[in-house]
């Protein structure tokens, strides 16, 4: 099974413009997030997909890969799918740019549910964690969602899911983690299909898969997580990367 990690990288991000970019310690976050991708060595090829040559240049001067988008996209599975189109590969890894401390616990987890029988019906998977902390419940950048008892996604939102309408604490939300892996196939599928009308109210890719009825294999792990999102993430990764807790 060949498998390949690809790194959308967005240069004008909305939340945080040119994040990808921000000095984090001695390299750049994008920097970060494809060496440490590397360092897995779970990957037969890892490649970052851009927009822009500043970010193209990065990667490539400093001894990785990366290619430039030839089209404008409005998802990273949109821009992976267009890089991927002609290479031979059978699953291929979405890991988000602005994940710089991206750990190889969680690459495998996520990796392991296509392999053996049972993995041969899976087409789309990604991760979650149990929220610790009831702030992010109603952060609406810390993305919700809901299983089914087979751990197959029923629904992702911006909204705190599931509505407790009786606090019985034996309920704990979750939360997605926004790195993906998926068969070839389904991926350029994904690309054929219209936005959809959830997709756009959350501004969730995920969702267009499961409207056309693709479920999404969700591993839960317990792996670390210092995602760049906004201006104010970015002290939190320095304080992680030098090896104090983010406040």
């Amino acid at each position: 099974m060949i498998k390949m990690a690809f790194i959308p990288a967005r240069y004008a991000a909305t939340r945080f413009p040119y994040k990808l970019m921000q000095p984090l310690g001695d390299k750049t976050v994008i920097r970060h997030t494809y060496d440490n991708t590397v360092a897995t060595g779970l990957f037969d090829e890892v490649i970052v997909v851009t927009d822009h040559e500043i970010i193209y240049n990065e990667i490539t001067n400093n001894g990785g890969k990366a290619v430039m988008s030839v089209h404008e996209h409005d998802s990273g599975s949109d821009r992976i799918a267009e890089a991927a189109m002609n290479i031979e590969v059978d699953v291929i890894v979405n890991v988000q740019g602005d994940e710089p401390f991206i750990e190889r616990k969680a690459l495998e987890e996520l990796l392991h549910v296509f392999e053996g029988e049972a993995g041969k019906d899976v087409q789309a998977a990604s991760l979650y964690k149990l929220i610790t902390d009831p702030d992010s419940i109603n952060n609406p950048n810390v993305v919700k969602l809901v299983t089914d008892i087979y751990h197959d996604a029923l629904y992702f939102s911006r909204n705190p899911i599931p509505f407790l309408r009786e606090a019985t604490g034996e309920l704990q939300y979750k939360e997605h983690i926004g790195i993906y892996a998926f068969r070839k196939k389904i991926l350029l599928q994904f690309t054929k299909w219209p936005s959809t009308l959830l997709e756009k109210a959350e501004k969730l890719e995920q969702l267009r898969y499961l409207e056309h009825g693709v479920k999404i294999k969700m591993v839960e792990t317990n792996a670390s997580f210092v995602k760049i999102d906004v201006p104010e993430d970015l002290p939190k990764a320095e304080q992680y990367l030098a090896g104090l807790k983010p406040q």
